[in-house]
């Protein structure tokens, strides 16, 4: 009966730590990366005022390209909405929906919803800005870590987990963008 008490104990005081870190780490997470394009920024927007666009460079389609797809809503357009089903974790279920298109300061922005493996919520954004004879990409998402969950941060690096897929997005999008 003493283990047990003590064990119990030990168990509350990790508990209670968790809780007492976790008032103290905030749930933001803010994540984006940038590439130069040999491209005008008109030609580099071209790839990414849809989500239809969007989806020719986007590293994810890798996961599983048989990936069930389903589109709705005005191509371009707030309301524009993918939403995607594979058997493959790694890719999972959920939906993304555009929610504002600026044409005019190039950017577009989106809300994404995982429903598998985990779920969770993002706003995603894409803008691009002239830069010298080209322009500059940048991709990237917000979100927000419920409480007590925050303290996953401590132990998360965002580059090394997805650092690489933006980075092999961000590629494709130059290499489409600079085509001649």
């Amino acid at each position: 009966m003493k283990i047990l008490k003590r064990i119990i104990l030990v168990l509350a005081s990790i508990l209670i730590l968790w809780m007492v870190v976790a008032a103290f780490v905030s749930g933001d997470c803010v994540y984006e990366k940038s590439i130069a394009i040999n491209a005008p920024a008109e030609k580099v927007w071209q790839q990414t005022n849809t989500l239809r666009a969007m989806d020719q460079w986007s590293p994810w389609n890798d996961l599983d390209p048989g990936m069930k797809k389903d589109w709705t809503g005005t191509t371009g357009q707030p309301g524009e909405k993918v939403c995607w089903d594979s058997e493959k974790d790694a890719a999972g279920k959920g939906c993304q929906e555009v929610k504002k298109v600026d044409a005019a300061g190039k950017r577009i922005e989106t809300e994404i919803k995982f429903l598998t493996p985990y779920e969770s919520e993002a706003n995603a954004y894409v803008k691009i800005v002239p830069e010298g004879n080209g322009s500059k990409a940048t991709w990237g998402f917000t979100s927000k870590i419920p409480y007590p969950f925050t303290v996953m941060k401590l132990f998360m690096n965002m580059e090394d987990a997805i650092g690489k897929d933006y980075q092999k997005g961000l590629s494709r999008l130059k290499e489409l963008s600079e085509k001649s």
